[in-house]
């Protein structure tokens, strides 16, 4: 009988994460980071889907694939991800798990809620990567980020004290910033070709803009599905290299693209807001004016006297 589609299975707390691949209870309830150098014995989960209730973060090597979602990635050097709460994870039951070797560091919310970092954390872009998009790390960079590991574990294995959770959580933010420097670097090294995501997203948003009539203003996440990249990591990227974000690449190209009608016909403002595919005039006139200081009206006239 084929096997129905079933809810993902929700890991709420730390705890029952050890006890689904086999380890020991954690020596901390709300932090853990786990040496990725065992077999794991898993149950049968509805589904072999998995939703986290807590932060991760990873360094694994030696893994074959792993689900992410609907797809698959394959990964033969060790990489670095994140996800956040509930994200959802596919077990592949045919992937060697013995072989895998690294980290895992696991944070439930409720360690860092009453520190700033707790309203900082997911403005780190990359808690919502696709697992395509995994930080690839130099060997200093790797021996960096075991350290780092290594130095969180030791502190919540000692002696707990009023210091202790404040020392951790700087650990935290030490290894996010890094991260956010090495998936810069990660950035600009990636050789650029025609099928990189920066090229392919210039020649979407142009063909987008020349056509007779826009129709509808793309999205950033309609552009990023398109590129097969997420959103975020779309706008990161396009801001390391280039200062701008998704949103004000496309902008730009929409202003670039009104000036032209502006210029080259008579259509009324309303109709060149309906053009562009603007459903209210009154925003098209507000984002020009923010993007060029003056009205589309009064960009039409004084390009005309000149």
């Amino acid at each position: 009988m084929k096997k129905t589609s079933a809810a993902p299975h929700i890991i709420n707390s730390i705890a029952e994460y050890h006890s689904i691949v086999g380890l020991p209870g954690p020596e901390h309830p709300l932090i853990s980071v786990i040496g990725l150098t065992c077999n794991p014995d898993m149950p049968q989960l509805p589904d072999d889907k998995l939703i986290y209730n807590f932060y991760s973060i990873f360094l694994k090597k030696n893994i074959d694939a792993i689900g992410y979602g609907r797809k698959y990635y394959d990964f033969s050097n060790g990489v670095m991800g994140f996800s956040m709460p509930r994200q959802v994870f596919t077990l592949d039951r045919n992937v060697d798990y013995s072989r895998i070797t690294g980290w895992m560091l696991l944070i439930h919310p409720d360690f860092i809620r009453k520190y700033p970092l707790a309203s900082r954390i997911d403005s780190y872009g990359f808690f919502s990567y696709n697992l395509n998009e995994a930080l690839h790390l130099s060997e200093k960079e790797e021996a960096m980020v075991d350290r780092i590991m290594m130095d969180i574990r030791h502190e919540y294995q000692q002696s707990i004290d009023g210091f202790s959770q404040d020392v951790i959580v700087s650990h935290i933010e030490v290894l996010l910033n890094y991260s956010n420097r090495f998936y810069n670097r990660q950035f600009i090294t990636r050789s650029s070709s025609e099928e990189e995501p920066l090229v392919r997203f210039e020649q979407l948003i142009r063909k987008i803009f020349q056509q007779e009539d826009v129709g509808q203003i793309p999205g950033v996440n309609e552009i990023a599905e398109q590129l097969n990249v997420s959103a975020h990591y779309l706008s990161d990227m396009l801001r390391s290299l280039t200062g701008m974000s998704a949103q004000q690449h496309i902008h730009n190209l929409l202003i670039e693209k009104a000036k032209e009608i502006l210029l080259t016909t008579n259509l009324s403002i309303n109709e060149t807001a309906y053009k562009l595919g603007f459903e209210y005039p009154q925003y098209f006139n507000r984002l020009f004016k923010n993007k060029t200081g003056i009205t589309p009206a009064a960009f039409r006239k004084e390009t005309a006297n000149n």
